[in-house]
């Protein structure tokens, strides 16, 4: 038992250390973020799994070979894998890409030239070709709002067939009281 403790103990420290020399490549990225940007966290969390927190939804941790940096994102659909490499200037540089794209994008919805709607494409044109204006497209309609319209309008509509539906199978089953109840009435 001691043994194995001592074996996790050193991989916990092994993993800290290569995790420890990423934030150092990547400290002159950390030093040229503004200073107004609040949404990083650049931090080396030393818990069970040593992790680099990037921004609060992102983080690189080691994989369980040993050897591979593994970068998470966690979304609404659940934690996906960014990049995966046993490289760490690699590491570096999907990261770096990451902050890139992440200060671009704040600064097009900061200066109102972006809508929440539209997806990340104009970031990666802008970086794709320098220069080049970009072009955002802003829907007429929300998207949203149309489809749960035409949600409520289908609903509305099964709803009522399925009560008129309803409506006759009782007055087939009742219809010999209904003659007898229009019998007493005359």
């Amino acid at each position: 038992m001691a043994d194995r403790g001592d074996f996790a103990s050193d991989a916990r420290e092994a993993d800290l250390a290569r995790i420890e020399l990423l934030a150092q490549d990547l400290q002159p990225v950390f030093d040229d973020v503004p200073e107004d940007d609040q949404q990083w966290d650049f931090a080396i969390s030393k818990g069970q799994q040593p992790r680099l927190w990037i921004d609060a939804t992102s983080h690189v941790v080691i994989a369980r070979d040993r050897r591979t940096y593994r970068f998470l994102r966690d979304t609404r659909a659940g934690r996906i894998v960014v990049a995966e490499t046993v490289d760490i200037r690699a590491m570096a540089d999907a990261v770096t890409n990451y902050i890139a794209e992440r200060i671009v994008e704040r600064r097009y919805l900061m200066e109102g030239r972006r809508s929440a709607l539209v997806d990340a494409r104009p970031v990666k044109e802008a970086r794709e070709a320098p220069g080049a204006p970009v072009a955002v497209t802003v829907p007429a309609g929300s998207a949203r709002q149309r489809s749960r319209l035409s949600a409520f309008f289908t609903a509305l509509f099964w709803f009522l067939i399925g009560a008129s539906a309803g409506a006759a199978a009782l007055v087939l089953l009742f219809r010999e009281r209904f003659a007898s109840l229009a019998g007493l009435v005359q």
